[in-house]
This record gives structure tokens, sequence and C-alpha cells, in this order.
């Protein structure tokens, strides 16, 4: 458990691939750069699948103030972003001057393991309200969001 010196890739994947060696379910968490819309950016991606070959099993990106998209590399879920929890970001000016809601939108993942093994992950949703405070989507809010991210995974045409 811990931080790591932000760029230092190969501590983190010498870390990981000794941990799976000793038996250990490694999930590896990124504090990456901040996007605003749901697709990785081509350096995320090299990152987090670096990540996911050396053998961690969940690979998530904690920094994001927007969800981002997911995906599996072998039998490693991959979560870019998993949007904001407890932060104060209503809204975000775009930057062609639209004002974007999105920034209220969260993944709150919940990994299940089992004697010793990776089982699932739910994706609970939830949206803020009053600068600060989740509350969990209602289906309708629930099904149209996870529809565009599942379109923008790669999971939905």
């Amino acid at each position: 458990p811990g931080a790591a010196p932000c760029g230092d890739n190969q501590w983190m994947i010498d870390s990981i691939k000794q941990l799976t060696a000793d038996g250990y379910q490694v999930i590896a968490t990124f504090q990456h750069f901040e996007y605003y819309s749901p697709e990785p950016r081509p350096q995320q991606k090299r990152d987090f699948e670096a990540m996911a070959q050396a053998g961690a099993v969940v690979v998530s990106g904690s920094q994001g103030h927007y969800a981002q998209a997911m995906e599996f590399d072998d039998n490693t879920f991959i979560h870019y972003g998993l949007g904001n929890l407890f932060f104060d970001q209503m809204n975000y000016i775009m930057s062609d001057g639209s004002i974007t809601q999105n920034t209220r939108r969260e993944f709150l993942d919940r990994h299940v393991f089992y004697n010793g093994h990776y089982i699932n992950t739910e994706l609970l949703t939830a949206q803020l309200e009053e600068f600060a405070r989740p509350r969990p989507m209602t289906p309708e809010e629930r099904a149209a969001f996870l529809t565009e991210y599942f379109t923008a995974s790669g999971w939905l045409p």
C-alpha cells in the first residue's frame, strides 16, 4: 500500500509483478491527468495497460472529475476514471463555452474477491447534489449513464 512517485511506472510494474508472484490480487490506482470526456488518452492507455500486463487484476483511475471509459485487458478490469466523489464541482465550462453537468456523475466500483480470486466488479452509480453529497442515480439516470459509458467503452454500438 501507499503512493509511488509520479512517473515511476517501472517501480509500480516491478512491485505488481512481485506481489502477484507472492499470491496477492493487486489493485493499482492512478492519479492521472484530468480530462473532461469519457475516452482514455493514449498515455493513460499505455500506463494502465502496463499495470495490467504486470499482473494487476484491477487498474483504476482516481483523478477524473469526469467519469471515463472502462475495458478489459485479458483478465484485468481497467476503469480509466471514476468521476467526482465528495467534490464540489457541479458543472464545468467546456472549451467550446458550453456548460456540462457531467462532472456530477460518478462510479463507485465495488470489487468482489473470494478465496483469493477476483470475481467481479459491481458498477454503482451516483450523482452529486448540493456541492458534495452523492446520491444513488435514479433508474433513468443510471440507464442513460451506463449506455453512454458502455458505448464509450466499445461495448455497445
